[in-house]
């Protein structure tokens, strides 16, 4: 299973670096961050990067994951690919953990790249290295959730446009659930901001890291994986 495994992640992650669309969302990605960083910077004279990663990338995740997302299963369903890889001695899982792996990976060469912020913060000041590491994490964390959502989204369809437009709507959900909890009642507000991304990115961030936020970031990405291996499998029983 990790042969497999890793041989579809190998494969997806060469895609992604050979395909001019991924070049054009990591510049596009990069200059907005790089842009709203300086805005910070020279003009309200804050030499930090807590709005980057409590607001900034969290808010660009929205669109970031269903565009990375969006061909992935889609694509290969269109072009007929995904039948001629299930009749080949493979799991669906293995599949689908290669393709999440590889953006995950990409995500990760992504954020790499903005290491240069926190550096220039370090070269004025005197930052929290425990938050910034601990941004960092926590937006590997948010993106791995979002990847496995859009992944499953990717699943249910051919048409690349709809899962993009599907997988960003419910990333908006688990973006939005704290975002709502003055206009519901106070048990189902408790319910809604424990489901909120947010909330919980907003725990990793201050440099604490809390079992609950671990167990449900794990929670995300297991639940919405098993969907999409799920919703692969139901092509053998149609």
């Amino acid at each position: 299973m990790l042969a497999n495994t890793w041989t579809f992640t190998i494969k997806e992650l060469k895609s992604f670096f050979n395909s001019p669309v991924a070049y054009v969302i990591l510049s596009l990605f990069l200059l907005i961050w790089g842009w709203l960083f300086s805005l910070d910077l020279f003009l309200n004279n804050q030499a930090e990067v807590r709005n980057l990663f409590s607001f900034v990338i969290p808010v660009s995740y929205l669109f970031l994951m269903p565009a990375l997302t969006m061909r992935l299963i889609a694509e290969e369903k269109k072009s007929g690919t995904l039948e001629l890889l299930v009749t080949l001695p493979v799991r669906e899982s293995e599949i689908i953990l290669g393709k999440f792996f590889a953006s995950l990976l990409f995500l990760g060469v992504v954020l790499l790249m903005t290491f240069a912020y926190p550096m220039t913060v370090a070269s004025l000041g005197d930052p929290d290295g425990g938050a910034i590491l601990g941004g960092y994490f926590g937006l590997l964390l948010v993106g791995a959730s979002y990847l496995s959502i859009g992944l499953f989204t990717s699943s249910l369809t051919q048409n690349q446009i709809v899962a993009f437009i599907t997988g960003f709507v419910l990333i908006l959900v688990f973006f939005m659930f704290d975002k709502i909890v003055f206009f519901v009642p106070g048990p189902v507000a408790t319910i809604f901001e424990h489901l909120s991304t947010t909330f919980h990115l907003e725990n990793i961030s201050r440099g604490i890291i809390d079992t609950r936020d671990l167990m449900y970031f794990a929670g995300m990405i297991v639940t919405f994986l098993f969907l999409a291996v799920r919703s692969l499998e139901s092509r053998r029983w149609r």
